[in-house]
């Protein structure tokens, strides 16, 4: 069983993507067994009082263009336990990297890596909430998860 995180700062728009379009992949190719997925942020800021907002409305709205349904996530924060039990935690940029490895803590910082590295790039992933392109974004996770799922074969 292959247990992958996604990561990004509030959990609402870039990591909720790449959880719910990798899930939708690996049910595709058949192969949903062979994985656990799940999405959080690095920051609590989406997160009051223990309950976590919903997946931003430009990116249900892709999703839900796409045929995927995202209605029951809500925001959560990554803890040092996702450390201990997901395999890879793939963060959207370099800052997730570094908020990411100092919640996991050292023992398990090297599963900390950064989504689009599966593609053979350095870079970030486009952060939607500033820029408001949410095709952007949906294109960069797109090349890191098939390169992901490529990986795992």
């Amino acid at each position: 069983m292959h247990k992958i995180m996604f990561v990004c700062l509030g959990n609402i728009c870039r990591s909720p993507m790449a959880e719910y379009l990798f899930k939708d992949m690996v049910k595709k190719a058949g192969r949903e067994k062979e994985f656990d997925v799940a999405s959080s942020a690095v920051s609590s800021e989406n997160v009051w009082n223990g309950v976590g907002a919903p997946v931003y409305g430009h990116t249900k709205a892709l999703l839900n263009n796409l045929g995927i349904s995202c209605d029951d996530k809500r925001a959560q924060v990554l803890t040092k336990e996702d450390g201990e039990y997901y395999d890879l935690i793939l963060c959207m940029d370099d800052s997730n990297v570094r908020r990411a490895k100092n919640i996991v803590g050292t023992s398990n910082a090297d599963k900390c890596k950064k989504l689009l590295s599966y593609a053979n790039d350095s870079g970030d992933v486009a952060d939607p909430w500033y820029t408001r392109d949410f095709q952007a974004a949906y294109k960069d996770i797109m090349r890191g998860l098939e390169g992901l799922l490529n990986s795992m074969d």
